[in-house]
């Protein structure tokens, strides 16, 4: 299956007709890379089709360049720096920041949940039920900061609640190994991005949220349960190579729809050139921790 044929890769156009590869050989975006305005998982969006979102897009005609992948980063290590100056640009106002934040962490925290009532094992469901626990602290430090603004936790995220459960719907997968493999890489993206994002915030508040995003979220817990399903089912590798490549671009598309900015605006658009590069060279290692393909 091409890599641009995917939910995800296949979201990177240039106003017409262009499908992209990303990955593969550990190639990074060329040029800036902007989403398509469609819904995650829609019909549209496993194929390339036209854009109103301008992008530039360089791939075809020359040689792509190698992204190093070193070792999963550990949650307890410091955060990706994913060119927190020009994210933090785009940053919407506080409080549609926390309500999207917060509904993703406790979508995220659904989703674990179900991974443990699907756990093949009493250990599988004691290991999962420990990340899920990271989800819901942050869940709860967001909500804080909402309260502490003078917000209600409802109120602020209602309104992003239908399109964040169409996400969560899309990007659960159709067994245990596709649910765990769905959090170990999305949290991660959506972490990553969110942290950058709040740089734009008042300076009380991103202090404190980037304390409730350094809380250590337990992706390697996840990476050794998937390792060793693998180790043990070989099999599973190129499912789950493809299924990782589908849910980068939906989980770009949630992202991306957090940003303070108009769907046309070139110049914004440019500065997520680089944001967007550090978002798959991320998703890349994450992948490349358990043995699979970007």
């Amino acid at each position: 299956m091409p890599l641009f044929a995917s939910s995800g890769y296949a979201r990177f156009v240039l106003g017409r007709r262009a499908p992209v590869r990303v990955g593969g050989d550990g190639a990074s975006l060329a040029g800036f890379t902007a989403l398509l305005s469609c819904e995650p998982g829609s019909g549209e969006s496993r194929v390339a089709v036209s854009a109103t979102l301008s992008l530039v897009v360089t791939w075809f005609g020359r040689r792509p360049k190698r992204v190093e992948v070193p070792r999963l980063r550990s949650r307890s290590d410091p955060p990706t720096n994913i060119n927190r100056v020009a994210l933090g640009e785009l940053t919407p106002a506080l409080m549609p920041f926390l309500g999207q934040a917060a509904y993703l962490q406790l979508s995220i925290f659904e989703t674990l949940s179900s991974a443990i009532a699907a756990a093949p094992t009493a250990d599988a469901k004691e290991a999962v039920s420990r990340v899920a626990a990271s989800s819901l602290a942050k869940h709860h430090g967001l909500v804080a900061e909402i309260v502490r603004k003078g917000g209600t936790a409802g109120a602020a995220m209602s309104p992003y609640t239908d399109r964040i459960d169409h996400y969560r719907s899309v990007t659960k997968g159709d067994d245990w190994f596709e649910l765990v493999t769905a959090c170990y890489l999305t949290a991660g993206i959506l972490d990553d991005f969110y942290l950058s994002l709040s740089s734009g915030l008042p300076d009380d508040s991103a202090h404190r949220i980037a304390e409730v995003f350094a809380i250590q979220s337990g992706d390697e817990i996840l990476a050794r349960e998937l390792q060793s399903a693998i180790d043990a089912n070989p099999r599973l590798a190129s499912r789950l190579a493809v299924w990782g490549r589908r849910l980068v671009g939906d989980t770009l598309l949630i992202a991306r729809s957090a940003l303070a900015m108009p769907p046309t605006s070139a110049k914004d658009e440019e500065k997520l050139e680089p944001v967007v590069t550090e978002v798959i060279a991320a998703h890349t290692r994450r992948m490349d921790a358990i043995g699979l393909t970007a």
